[in-house]
């Protein structure tokens, strides 16, 4: 579409070079299928002593080991189930639970460390509301739904229940220690629990023997939950406008000349101060307006 030239008592939005006005560009009332958000909420969970089951090389160096780290926490997979609460309408309670890759670094020896993984699981209950509704979604698959195929064709399942989205953030490892067997313990499942495809994420298969050290983990969480249904509305939309900004190439094959014509980093030599930190932990400020850490 064309660019209109610059007039009086008309809005633009000019970049670089090109200029386009806003009001010529031809307006449509358009339905479109969404997602309408009917109840959310944040939580800070705080799990203390889980358990991580680990593989058979990962407990033997447990065993083995008087020191140990973890080096890192990573969210594999979330299982949420969704169930209508009874005598309350319109409300559902939500079971979600959180399969952790745990990656360790323990010292075996005199300057000898050893890198083990293992994973946990934890478990999160909320309520929320997501209304009620009467009719049975059923949506295509790609496939040919006239004469499906006995051995590939998929069974499109009708759900008239809202559909709930966990947002979160990789968790964070408050604290770790090795304990004795048969000490008491956060464990959110057994290890004949975990699926199977969680496992073979680390390529080994988990056990969990009886009269071995375990693995505890603490951990935080930062999570958003809510629920949705799908929903139709009408909204003002405009045809698109296919930019006129063309993608360049680079020129100079030679790395170094690429490398020249980069700007020096000097943020990244300049540590940030404290009044740059917004909302940092143990920053130590005495200001009371000073924006707290949660807060």
């Amino acid at each position: 579409m064309p660019y209109a030239p610059h007039r009086r008592g008309v809005d633009t939005v000019q970049r670089k070079d090109s200029v386009k006005t806003m009001n010529d560009t031809r307006r449509d009332t358009v339905c479109i299928d969404t997602y309408r958000v009917l109840d959310s909420c944040r939580d800070k969970d705080c799990f203390e002593d889980v358990r991580v089951y680990l593989t058979e090389e990962g407990q033997d160096i447990v065993d083995r080991s008087g020191s140990l780290r973890v080096r890192d926490a990573q969210i594999l997979r979330a299982y949420i189930d969704i169930d209508p609460m009874p005598f309350h309408r319109g409300f559902y309670q939500l079971h979600i639970r959180l399969f952790i890759k745990i990656v360790c670094e323990a010292c075996v020896g005199q300057g000898n460390t050893r890198e083990l993984c293992g994973v946990c699981a934890v478990d999160k209950k909320t309520v929320l509301f997501g209304s009620e509704g009467s009719v049975s979604i059923f949506k295509s698959s790609g496939g040919s739904g006239f004469c499906p195929d006995r051995g590939t064709g998929e069974c499109s399942v009708g759900s008239n229940l809202p559909i709930a989205v966990l947002e979160t953030v990789e968790p964070l490892v408050l604290n770790s220690r090795i304990a004795e067997p048969h000490r008491p313990c956060c464990c959110a499942c057994s290890v004949d629990e975990i699926p199977d495809d969680i496992g073979c994420m680390l390529g080994c298969r988990l056990t969990a023997p009886e009269n071995a050290n375990r693995l505890l983990v603490s951990l935080g969480l930062f999570s958003v939950v809510r629920l949705e249904r799908p929903a139709q509305y009408l909204i003002s939309a405009s045809d698109y406008a296919v930019p006129e900004k063309e993608c360049g190439a680079v020129e100079d094959d030679n790395p170094c000349s690429a490398f020249r014509n980069m700007k020096f980093p000097i943020s990244e030599f300049s540590p940030p101060s404290g009044s740059e930190l917004v909302g940092d932990c143990g920053c130590g400020a005495s200001d009371a307006s000073t924006r707290r850490c949660g807060g």
